[in-house]
């Protein structure tokens, strides 16, 4: 049974359930690997457990209807018999017993529904407890001491210290951004220069490359994209025919030194049109460029993004416009915070997040438990490579790019699941089409805000 599965006693540290006997596990383990969410969370689980008592409840109802046939049978056997229906006679005595055989059975399976809905009801109170404790502050103390030893010793947090602090101080992107997307002149206000504007898209070129298609490879191509230019996305067709995929591969942040809001879309501005405008801007162009290369509606869209393009990826996967042209199916990220952003039932994600890096936990909660979302914290030492660690090591790429290879080779049912996922999509990898586009920011400010809402949980898309 995995690590993540429902237990028995004191575990992780959680509190135990009122009677001292049931406690939650903790995420699951697998070597430098913590793993939330998937085919093996615990919220999953807890789903099922409600499923399956609905089932059961179901089974009782199909046989207290047998019951009460069997039991209408043997009073009208007894009736044409001329006896009563507790007498002796073989054929009455057979129907009578064959009733009492469904009741005792029907009654099991209802007790048994009433005690599954009773454990739900105490792994429940134990989640609830230890979120009273984070409420009242205890674990919010900690989690301000805990960024202040850190930043003492590598003068950098880790995610769970920042996460920990913003969340104490009632910073949470989920609820912030709520409030300030439903009032657009507040937040142009707050934003400013910083209001997204509208992007111009360049085709620059279109080549064949050999992809590996794994969490890991497709990590490489978030590499190359940065590479090639500031602005530059990539669009990658994968596969033969009209069943081929296209990936859309999004750069983490291009500083912009002094010229911060100008033309390079993915610069620091860059990121509070990710965080409070939904990527409006980054999604047209991105639809777009989809559309240039040769994507039919219909088609099948996996998104790949690193820090802050992770954010422009799961906003891009939430964007109905996308959903009402593509397919979309899958979102990998590394080191982004997108607790706050949902993608719809049914789309697979795999977050990969280092615990030395706080970028992820900048907004302040953790990302959903849910089956179709994976979230994996990485406990590997963080090395940065060459030109990596602007933002401490444990948010430099080539780090996740490791992790990346941990997760593919991992047999948590979690991994399996949503690898196996994306391989559906992709395949083993091979050759592909790779078209590069260049996105450039006009340099006037549109006259009215992009009329955006708050992507997921606040659309109403699933999630938390």
């Amino acid at each position: 049974m995995s690590a993540r599965r429902l237990a028995a006693g004191n575990v992780s540290g959680y509190p135990q359930a009122e009677g001292g006997g049931i406690g939650l596990s903790g995420p699951a383990r697998d070597g430098y690997l913590t793993i939330r969410g998937g085919a093996g969370g615990i919220a999953v689980q807890l789903e099922e457990l409600t499923g399956g008592a609905e089932k059961l409840d179901s089974l009782a109802a199909d046989l207290l209807a047998a019951e009460t046939e069997v039991g209408r049978i043997g009073e009208q056997l007894g009736m044409i018999a001329g006896a009563a229906p507790w007498s002796a006679a073989p054929h009455v005595a057979a129907v009578r017993n064959s009733q009492w055989s469904l009741r005792l059975v029907r009654q099991e399976m209802q007790q048994l529904s009433t005690r599954i809905r009773d454990c739900r009801r105490e792994y429940e109170l134990a989640e609830w407890r230890a979120d009273a404790v984070r409420f009242l502050g205890f674990a919010g103390v900690a989690d301000i001491r805990g960024s202040m030893a850190t930043m003492a010793g590598t003068g950098v947090p880790d995610r769970s210290s920042v996460e920990g602090l913003v969340s104490t101080l009632g910073l949470e992107s989920a609820d912030t951004r709520r409030r300030i997307a439903r009032a657009p002149q507040l937040r142009d206000l707050l934003m400013g220069f910083l209001r997204p504007r509208p992007l111009q898209l360049r085709q620059e070129e279109t080549l064949s490359v050999a992809l590996d298609s794994s969490p890991a490879g497709l990590l490489e191509r978030v590499r190359l994209i940065d590479a090639r230019g500031a602005g530059f996305i990539e669009i990658l067709a994968v596969g033969a025919g009209p069943a081929k995929t296209y990936v859309v591969v999004v750069p983490g942040t291009q500083a912009a030194g002094s010229r911060m809001g100008g033309e390079n879309p993915f610069d620091e501005a860059g990121i509070a049109e990710g965080m409070f405008y939904g990527s409006a801007e980054i999604d047209a162009a991105i639809l777009s460029a989809l559309r240039a290369a040769g994507a039919e509606p219909g088609a099948s869209v996996v998104a790949v993004g690193y820090s802050q393009g992770g954010i422009h990826a799961m906003n891009l996967v939430a964007d109905p416009r996308i959903r009402h042209e593509y397919n979309v199916g899958y979102v990998l990220t590394a080191g982004s915070p997108v607790a706050g952003i949902n993608a719809p039932p049914g789309v697979g994600s795999l977050h990969l997040e280092h615990r030395a890096d706080w970028v992820p936990g900048a907004d302040g909660t953790p990302n959903p438990d849910t089956r179709d979302r994976v979230t994996v914290t990485l406990g590997s030492p963080p090395v940065a490579g060459p030109g990596e660690g602007g933002l401490g090591a444990g948010h430099s790429l080539s780090g996740y790019e490791n992790g990346a290879r941990l997760v593919a080779a991992s047999s948590d049912p979690s991994l399996v699941s949503t690898t196996a996922a994306l391989g559906v999509l992709l395949g083993a990898g091979g050759s592909a089409t790779a078209t590069r586009f260049q996105l450039t920011r006009s340099r006037e400010l549109p006259r009215r805000a992009p009329a955006t809402e708050p992507r997921g949980r606040e659309r109403g898309l699933g999630g938390r």
